[in-house]
């Protein structure tokens, strides 16, 4: 149970709410020069269905009492989840659990909707796509990768709550979409029908591989625009950077069997996997390839934001690195569900995701509430979670090669890999530390909503269209309408250095006056 809601709140009620939610709302009007969201409505509404969402999921851990919550994993694998006396934990509980999943991806479909028709039609006069920052190009992309998924997953959500509603309530929809012809549960009579339990895992696995990018991609774009203010230098590679990103959403799609690589998958057809699964290694290099660019020979600003950006990257490259020996199917057939593969998932949507949310949440603060948090608190957060990180997730690369399986709650029953306690213990003092480490930030972050210094439009020297506006943004956003005249990233050019600063603001004519081009409305 602890593992199964531990893995649902954070990936759907955490990480893809902060980045492609909150995030995406606040930073798309401003980068683009908007007074709001295309559809505001619906922008309410993909909010609004997040609660009952909340809602459902906390529910699902009581609904059922003390040991009959959903236990079946995030993934949720039929039969076990299926018909709802296969398990004790699959009664109304786990409806409740689909229930939520369900409420997610329609919140999640509605605000991408909204996402990618105000990024088409609401930029400012002179944004063109290619004056975009990479935030705005990330977000874009992630809007398509949930409009495309995220049905795939919704429908599935459906139809297995179709089949559990038919074990539950008689007089419901009698559906077998994944229950097979035959199965004999607690000595009852063998079901009817010929579902097939291996195509939920098709149906969910199409849906969440592109998932772990929705929840990477739009800290890719943060920290591009980050490291370029910190470093004091234009993004090494733009375009560059905006194909990759369109590159890894277009392979995140034909890449879905490899997480069923032990499900008996035709020797060809896991090849055809294995192969795409690798091309992904050579977007998610240029990528890094041009942060390291960007980084190379700058006038870094050595404050918390650079450090978490920094770190994204490194923790970025080992993850992406432990994701290169999983892709080989005779490899991931001895990794698959041991603490391997637990490494390597905490490693990219944590080790690289959550730095990205840690950056972005100091940079653009003063943008939010017109004051600074405390960088030395910062810092002090920024080593502790990063020390803590390491010691927790890096050891687990060591358990799966020693055979130690995931999700186990007692794996040293009868002597059972006991020889493996002390790292775990050391894992484990290394996640109460990190644990901790989030107090400074939550301290930090409220401290300094009151009592923070207070700033001015623009007190990193950023050039982006949003910190031409108010801080905090009024209703509107801008005071001035923002007319865009160049690139997102002008730093430390000889235009500039004439104006005696390292940066010159999209909002800046030029002076000898060159034709804008206008956005499509």
């Amino acid at each position: 149970m602890l593992f199964t809601m531990h893995a649902s709140v954070m990936i759907f009620l955490v990480i893809i709410p902060v980045l492609a939610g909150a995030f995406g709302n606040f930073l798309i009007p401003l980068q683009i020069g908007a007074d709001d969201m295309a559809f505001p409505v619906l922008n309410m509404l993909s909010y609004w269905f997040m609660w009952p969402a909340i809602f459902c999921f906390g529910y699902s851990f009581i609904a059922g009492g003390a040991t009959a919550g959903p236990a079946n994993g995030w993934t949720s694998y039929p039969v076990l989840s299926d018909i709802a006396s296969a398990s004790p934990s699959s009664g109304e509980a786990q409806t409740w659990w689909l229930f939520g999943l369900t409420l997610v991806g329609v919140s999640s479909m509605m605000g991408s909707v909204n996402y990618m028709t105000t990024i088409i039609n609401m930029r400012a006069p002179g944004m063109t796509l290619f004056r975009m920052p990479l935030t705005i190009w990330s977000m874009f992309i992630t809007a398509i990768l949930q409009a495309f998924a995220l049905p795939v997953l919704t429908a599935a959500g459906f139809m297995l709550v179709f089949d559990r509603l038919h074990t539950l309530i008689p007089t419901s929809i009698h559906s077998v979409f994944f229950v097979p012809a035959g199965l004999v549960v607690n000595n009852a009579a063998p079901t009817v029908g010929g579902g097939q339990p291996l195509l939920w895992q098709h149906l969910f696995w199409f849906y969440s591989h592109p998932a772990v990018y929705i929840m990477l991609l739009p800290a890719m774009g943060m920290v591009s625009d980050m490291l370029a203010c910190m470093c004091r230098k234009p993004v090494f590679g733009y375009k560059p950077m905006v194909y990759s990103m369109a590159a890894i959403a277009g392979l995140g799609f034909i890449v879905w069997g490899h997480h069923m690589f032990t499900s008996g998958m035709n020797p060809a057809l896991g090849m055809t996997f294995m192969t795409s699964t690798m091309m992904i290694a050579l977007p998610s290099a240029i990528k890094v390839f041009n942060w390291i660019g960007t980084i190379w020979d700058g006038n870094i600003q050595f404050n918390a934001v650079f450090l978490n950006c920094a770190a994204f990257v490194a923790l970025f490259i080992v993850g992406g690195l432990s994701g290169i020996f999983m892709a080989a199917v005779p490899v991931d057939i001895y990794f698959h569900d041991t603490y391997f593969i637990v490494a390597h998932f905490h490693y990219v949507l944590f080790g690289a995701t959550l730095f990205g949310v840690f950056a972005g949440v100091q940079f653009w603060f003063p943008k939010m509430f017109g004051r600074q948090m405390h960088d030395g608190v910062q810092k002090v957060h920024f080593v502790l979670t990063f020390i803590g990180m390491n010691g927790t997730f890096f050891p687990m690369h060591l358990l799966g090669i020693a055979g130690m399986p995931r999700r186990y709650a007692d794996p040293y029953l009868h002597g059972y890999l006991e020889h493996l306690l002390p790292m775990n213990q050391f894992m484990t003092i290394s996640a109460i530390v990190m644990g901790f480490a989030q107090f400074l930030l939550l301290g930090n972050f409220f401290f300094s909503m009151f009592y923070g210094k207070k700033v001015g439009r623009n007190p990193w020297g950023a050039n982006g269209l949003e910190w031409s506006a108010p801080s905090p943004p009024g209703h509107g956003n801008f005071d001035v309408p923002p007319v865009c005249y160049r690139g997102p990233y002008e730093y430390s050019g000889p235009e500039s250095e004439a104006l005696g600063q390292d940066f010159i603001l999209q909002t800046t004519a030029p002076p000898t006056g060159v034709k804008v081009v206008a956005a499509h409305h």
